[in-house]
């Protein structure tokens, strides 16, 4: 499908298919039924229909530790607006033939496509990763660039957003890249509203590590939440990473040690995720002028905040204001109508 959202069409409930296969990690169907098969009536707007489907009536799951009965079968993926493929428990055996098959047909006809941790070993073996970006789990980098060495691995990233094929690295990835999903779809507003309820990081940027190449230290440093607090209420100020530093009294390196020790990211990184969330929700509350939104959100400038929103949504404010901004009311709209003719009149001499 295209990157047409849902909302786009009145009442239409986007539709999510899960398949699993023999050994499939039970977290991440615990993710994608968490994300999107729950329902949310205080969202008030029509979310996703999520099914889970198998080549088999009965799959035995990750470990043997039990079997999954009573899913779809495969016809379910021909219908699937987005579809999430197994994770592979061993990347080396071969996945199911009829598995492949429907992802080859989801591809053909435009389906989005998403895999979490291992499962860019079966999009790769279905052929619809060539000659583009994924990633997978560290684990398994040289195993996958050996045996599918046409695709652009990113080996070091939580996710990978390549359109219409979207590849998570690990299991808690998943989280962040089915939130990312959420935003492309309806917005930050409501991804910040389900990451709430999950009580998680609403955005970890596709691009942070995936790991973090130091030892805990014995002592653990004081929480960065009361500095992080106080840089929310502020972001919209020409913040430094010099100014967070001061803030929390230590020098800027050892704020770099401790961002990347609690979040994985580095102190700027972190705040131009906030400005670019906040200019989103600047957009989806109906402000249309790209200097306000640039100001008030910290990003400066309109050409930055153009390069900022389309490097985190993929989308420039104008394509983002379309799919997530206000609905322009009826009275609006006839009003303006009125306007012109009224215009037309006068200029005919009516």
């Amino acid at each position: 499908m295209s990157q047409e959202s849902s909302q786009d069409r009145v009442g239409w409930r986007h539709q999510v298919v899960v398949i699993v296969d023999a050994g499939s990690n039970p977290f991440e169907l615990g993710v994608a039924t968490e994300l999107f098969g729950l329902r949310r009536p205080e969202l008030d707007r029509p979310w996703y229909d999520l099914t889970v489907c198998a080549a088999t009536p009965a799959v035995r799951m990750h470990a043997g530790m039990y079997t999954l009965t009573g899913v779809a079968g495969l016809a379910a993926v021909d219908d699937a607006d987005t579809v999430i493929v197994p994770n592979r428990p061993d990347p080396q055996v071969p996945p199911d033939g009829a598995v492949l098959a429907a992802i080859r047909r989801a591809a053909e006809r435009g389906a989005r496509l998403v895999s979490f941790c291992t499962g860019a070993f079966t999009l790769a073996a279905a052929g619809v990763l060539d000659h583009r970006r994924a990633t997978t789990h560290w684990r398994w980098v040289d195993l996958f660039t050996a045996r599918h060495p046409t695709v652009r691995l990113e080996p070091d990233v939580l996710f990978v957003d390549d359109g219409d094929v979207l590849t998570a690295a690990g299991s808690a990835a998943a989280l962040d890249l089915g939130l990312h999903l959420i935003r492309r779809d309806h917005g930050a507003d409501v991804a910040t509203a389900v990451s709430r309820r999950l009580v998680y990081s609403a955005h970890r940027d596709g691009g942070q590590r995936q790991f973090i190449d130091r030892p805990v230290p014995v002592v653990p440093d004081t929480s960065l939440a009361p500095l992080l607090a106080w840089a929310r209420r502020c972001v919209d100020r020409p913040l430094t990473v010099t100014d967070l530093a001061e803030r929390a009294a230590v020098s800027p390196a050892t704020l770099h040690r401790r961002f990347r020790a609690e979040l994985g990211t580095t102190p700027l990184s972190w705040l131009t995720v906030e400005r670019v969330a906040l200019a989103c929700r600047l957009i989806e509350r109906g402000e249309r002028r790209l200097d306000v939104v640039a100001r008030a959100s910290g990003l400066g400038t309109p050409a930055n905040l153009r390069a900022q929103l389309r490097r985190h949504t993929g989308l420039s404010p104008a394509a983002y204001r379309q799919r997530f901004g206000p609905t322009p009311s009826v009275t609006g709209v006839l009003g303006t109508v009125l306007v012109q003719s009224r215009a037309a009149e006068v200029r005919m001499g009516g």
